[in-house]
Formats: C-alpha cells, structure tokens, sequence
C-alpha cells in the first residue's frame, strides 16, 4: 500500500537521473524525487547529495495513479522551520486583518444605526421635528 500524501517514510535510493532521484518506499512502490525537492539549495548535479544505495526520509508530496512524487527537501529540519515561521506570520497577519475588519465594521454599523435613529425620530415628529409643533 502506498503511503498517504503528506506522510513521511524512509526509502532507497534506488536511481539517479538528471533530473532526479528514484527512491524505493517499500511493498513494490518506488516514487520519485525531483531535483528541485532534494535540497534547500540550488542543484547542478545530484550525485553530489544523493548516490546508489542511500537511505533517505522522503515526504509524499503527491499521487498520480502509478506515480509517486516524493521530497526529501520538506523533511529537513530547516524547512520546516521555515514553514512554521511563515504559518505563524501568516496567521498573525489573519489575525490582524480581522481586528481592522472588525473595528471598521463596528464603526460603520455605529454611523448607520445613527442615520436610522434620525430617519425614525423625523418621521415619529420626535426631537424637534415639525409634526411635534403645536398651533
């Protein structure tokens, strides 16, 4: 069975090619890892990080059919340092963004409910209005 996306498992590297790395993840399934999922830096050649035979953590990063896209890049500490830090922005970011909402809908409820109060006192003859005259 193959295993489910975003879970991460350790394989053999069982080929290299120019433009990846084939990794076998166990019960007859090998997947494969991009060139540009093996490191946290730029790669001109595999062989320098990757050789025959290595046992590596892979993280399934997709399934298409038969096919198995894998990452050892989004297993590094590094990266996932990384990713945390920019969830947290980003949920500080959310957070901020509601409180402006939030405070920008309380002042315009604010200014519509005092347009409705004149509107209803005007037409009720209240506050000074002319059907509160008397003649």
């Amino acid at each position: 069975m193959v295993p489910a996306v975003g879970e991460v498992v350790s394989g053999k590297v069982t080929g290299i090619t120019k433009f990846g790395a084939f990794v076998d993840i166990g019960n007859g399934h090998t997947g494969m890892v991009h060139i540009s999922e093996i490191a946290d830096e730029y790669i001109t050649e595999i062989s320098d990080h990757l050789k025959m035979g290595d046992i590596v953590n892979v993280k399934v990063i997709n399934i298409n059919g038969e096919k198995v896209g894998l990452s050892i890049k989004q297993t590094l500490p590094s990266f996932i340092a990384r990713q945390e830090a920019r969830n947290r922005a980003r949920d500080a970011s959310n957070m901020q963004n509601f409180e402006d909402k939030l405070a920008k809908f309380m002042k315009d409820s604010e200014e519509r409910h005092s347009d409705l109060r004149k509107s209803q006192d005007s037409k009720r003859g209240g506050r000074g209005s002319r059907g509160s005259r008397m003649f």
